[in-house]
């Protein structure tokens, strides 16, 4: 009996790893002649809505991150992240998001609407900031995306993928408050080189291997496990259980301030 359980977990595990790499597959594999046909090439990727009238808030900086279910049946198990901003006096968004189908360059400026529907999921607002403070922030959130160390490298799993560049920017700018969800997979993606460091909100601690193995623990994201890219833990800030393909079950943990001054960055900064 117990050879029998050891052989049903071990199924189980392989049935799940391979899942998880064609969701990271599906958010990075270019369109091919047979999708092209009723799939990629025709999905709606329209805005949803989201995202306020850039125009009718001339006089406001904004910074939001939006993540969407991947493309197709494997949304229901990993997603897609991107961040866009705006200074005081534009009329337009910028938006950065990392595509594995233009690689070696793959981080990309403005590949898709602002708040566009991600080949028809979607996207949820995960971050959501306006104010004095942000022309501040967008300064980091630019010097962040220059620096990603992985912006000539692409790996759907475990990384480094859309999720690590993300990631990345969320440790280099603690004033954003980004809390990825557990199945932003790669996002706990770290080189050999750096074991241990900030985890993806900018205000919590992880160790981890390759994003295979590791634990995050903050304010943000709670109490976090990976474990063969799968992600289990407890959020306490918003109350919810974060699970593999789940995300968050629980509260919704959406970031926002509609009135962040320099001071609540400089506190965020420390």
């Amino acid at each position: 009996m117990t050879a029998l359980n050891a052989c049903l977990l071990r199924a189980a595990l392989g049935a799940c790893l391979v899942l998880v790499a064609q969701a990271a597959l599906a958010q990075d594999s270019a369109p091919t002649a047979a999708t092209t046909r009723g799939g990629w090439a025709t999905a709606p990727r329209h805005s949803a809505g989201i995202a306020p009238d850039p125009a009718k808030l001339v006089d406001t900086a904004i910074v939001q991150v939006y993540a969407a279910p991947t493309y197709g049946w494997r949304g229901f198990f990993a997603v897609h992240p991107w961040i866009i901003y705006k200074r005081k006096g534009e009329t337009a968004y910028t938006r950065f998001d990392v595509v594995g189908w233009r690689a070696p360059h793959v981080v990309r400026r403005n590949y898709a609407v602002p708040d566009g529907l991600w080949y028809g999921s979607t996207p949820e607002l995960l971050v959501d900031h306006q104010g004095e403070a942000v022309e501040l922030m967008i300064d980091d959130i630019e010097t962040a995306i220059s620096s990603y160390p992985f912006a000539d490298q692409y790996r759907t799993y475990p990384g480094p993928n859309s999720n690590t560049f993300m990631a990345h920017i969320g440790r280099q700018v603690p004033a954003l408050k980004l809390d990825l969800p557990a199945n932003a997979i790669g996002k706990d993606y770290r080189p050999l080189s750096s074991p241990l460091g900030v985890s993806s909100s900018g205000s919590g601690l992880q160790i981890g291997l390759l994003g295979l193995l590791g634990v995050s623990v903050g304010v943000q994201e709670g109490l976090e496990f990976n474990v063969l890219g799968l992600n289990f833990g407890v959020d306490l800030n918003a109350p919810a259980l974060r699970l593999p393909f789940w995300g968050r079950l629980g509260l919704k943990d959406t970031t926002t301030s509609s009135r962040l001054t320099s001071t609540d960055h400089e506190l965020a900064d420390r």
